[in-house]
């Protein structure tokens, strides 16, 4: 990156007699400097900023400087940076005043100083904030090791997400999913749900508050993400109407019980391969009659969609994201009637499906 520095503050300086005129004049007619300098503002900078904003917004910075601006110490003893180490935390305080979304005030406080970083700071964008750490974390990578690890045989493994981020990201969705689980949810009778990936337990939530007489089973693969479901579960006054537990679908032995199944944003968790065997494993788990709600991102989505899909296509679990009629043809072959496709979002491939199970799955 020195180059496109030295190249853009040479171009700035022209005229400085401070300045080597040989030097400019060789870089002035170097006939990459605008292909340098076009990257430079254009691809570059941006990059380094949203960055920037996702470990602000993700470390909780921006939430800090929004309540009050905060010197370096006090943020350091915020964030528990020994003191020692204070002159790295300030290193990366002042990048972010240079890229413009921090300021600094008379006294050395540090304020936020763009409308991103503004909005990001608020409570209510917090899953915008954790799509940007999720693209800079996960997206990049698979970006760019996208040539090299077919080459080299490697793959993202579950260990390589954190659960976390993923959780609160998928919110950006929420109310569409929402939506479908309302479309989906009787009311008038008691139902027994299974939520499986639950995540943060966001839709049980609001399942839950459509139906007062409606009970749970909410579980997903990671533990560390049942473990904070079932805290929120508790927050939320739930935890009597809800159990929370880290399970495998493929695994998890339960009598045909459910009224409704949920999958939110996750069966390309799941290998293609294997997607109709697990449709028929969620069939086994309703009770006659019950439904499947299936909420998912399809192929040929933007481009944010197609790069999880190339994460997904470079993982050593699940797959693909589904397109729409294979996914109606597996749950058709698990068993499923009436099963319909609808789009969620205008103009985006975001998609919910729905199946009934009318009779059980025979051994």
């Amino acid at each position: 990156m020195g180059i496109l520095s030295l190249a853009k503050n040479a171009y700035q300086r022209v005229g400085d007699p401070l300045t080597d005129i040989l030097t400019v004049a060789r870089l002035l007619g170097n006939p990459r400097l605008p292909l340098l300098l076009a990257l430079s503002k254009g691809v570059v900078e941006p990059v380094y900023r949203v960055s920037f904003l996702a470990s602000a917004a993700g470390s909780g910075v921006l939430a800090r400087l929004a309540h009050r601006p905060c010197d370096v110490v006090s943020l350091a003893d915020w964030l528990g940076v020994p003191p020692q180490e204070r002159d790295r935390l300030r290193a990366w305080l002042d990048l972010g005043v240079r890229l413009g979304d921090l300021r600094t005030t008379v006294d050395g406080c540090y304020r936020l100083g763009s409308v991103p970083a503004r909005a990001l700071a608020r409570p209510g964008n917090d899953a915008t904030a954790a799509m940007l750490e999720e693209v800079t974390r996960f997206h990049v990578p698979a970006l760019l090791d996208g040539p090299v690890m077919p080459r080299d045989g490697r793959r993202f493994s579950l260990g390589d997400q954190d659960g976390a981020v993923i959780a609160r990201s998928t919110r950006v969705v929420q109310p569409f999913v929402e939506e479908a689980v309302s479309r989906n949810l009787d009311r008038a009778l008691p139902v027994r749900l299974l939520e499986v990936g639950c995540g943060s337990g966001v839709y049980v939530r609001h399942a839950a508050r459509l139906n007062p007489r409606l009970t749970a089973l909410a579980v997903d693969l990671q533990q560390d993400v049942a473990d904070q479901a079932a805290a929120n579960m508790a927050e939320w006054g739930l935890s009597d109407r809800v159990e929370t537990r880290q399970a495998d679908l493929r695994t998890l032995e339960l009598e045909p019980q459910f009224d409704l199944v949920t999958l939110h944003n996750n069966i390309y968790y799941f290998p293609v391969a294997e997607r109709t065997a697990v449709l028929r494993r969620v069939r086994s788990l309703l009770a006659p009659n019950g439904k499947l709600l299936l909420t998912t991102s399809c192929q040929g989505g933007n481009i944010g969609l197609e790069v999880l899909n190339l994460w997904f296509a470079n993982a050593d679990f699940g797959g693909p994201l589904p397109v729409e009629n294979e996914l109606v043809e597996q749950m058709e072959q698990a068993g499923f009637v009436d099963v319909e496709a609808t789009r969620l979002i205008p103009g985006e491939q975001f998609r919910a499906f729905v199946g009934t199970s009318v009779r059980p799955v025979q051994p």
